[in-house]
């Protein structure tokens, strides 16, 4: 059995001997390899939703220090589309950021069998403990764009905001500026 082996690894070795340019193949092979696995053990991009998702690392003190971020990002983005021109986005919201902080529950039974429960905001360092921040809802984008005549530039631009903002077209107005 060994005999065996060794006369099929003598084989093998015998066609890769004859094989040209096999130290460039080898090469290309390796190289191959490492492209795959370093794409592989890339960290995932989730930045799809820029109202969400957009790994802000800015924490914006209010809704109108929001507004103007998307405002002025999305000026950036539509600016860019072929006949587009000088581009003004105004953004409307339904309401500010709400913040959703931990709790804690105290439940107790008074001497006369009464149940009463308090709930009280979990602080740490004097500060509260926040469980979620809720980005605020756009209820509506206006467009002022010097190529909004053109109907291309304008379904280029709805689609657009559709997929960034992910809102209903009805909820957007594009319109030629000067």
């Amino acid at each position: 059995m060994m005999d065996d082996f060794k006369s099929k690894f003598k084989a093998l070795y015998e066609k890769i001997k004859k094989v040209k340019h096999i130290g460039i193949y080898l090469a290309i092979g390796l190289a191959l390899l490492l492209a795959i696995i370093y794409f592989v053990s890339l960290p995932k991009d989730k930045s799809s939703d820029v109202t969400q998702n957009d790994n802000l690392s800015t924490n914006f003190s209010s809704s109108q220090e929001y507004v103007e971020y998307l405002e002025n990002k999305l000026e950036n983005v539509l600016a860019r589309v072929d006949g587009a021109g000088k581009v003004d986005v105004i953004i409307t919201l339904d309401k500010g950021f709400e913040y959703i902080y931990v709790t804690e529950e105290e439940t107790r039974t008074t001497s006369n069998g009464t149940v009463i429960t308090t709930s009280s905001i979990v602080m740490v360092d004097g500060e509260p403990v926040l469980q979620e921040e809720i980005y605020p809802t756009i209820s509506g984008i206006v467009v002022v764009a010097e190529g909004a005549n053109d109907v291309n530039v304008k379904l280029n631009m709805i689609s657009i905001l559709q997929t960034i903002i992910e809102i209903n077209s009805s909820k957007i107005n594009i319109i030629k500026g000067n």
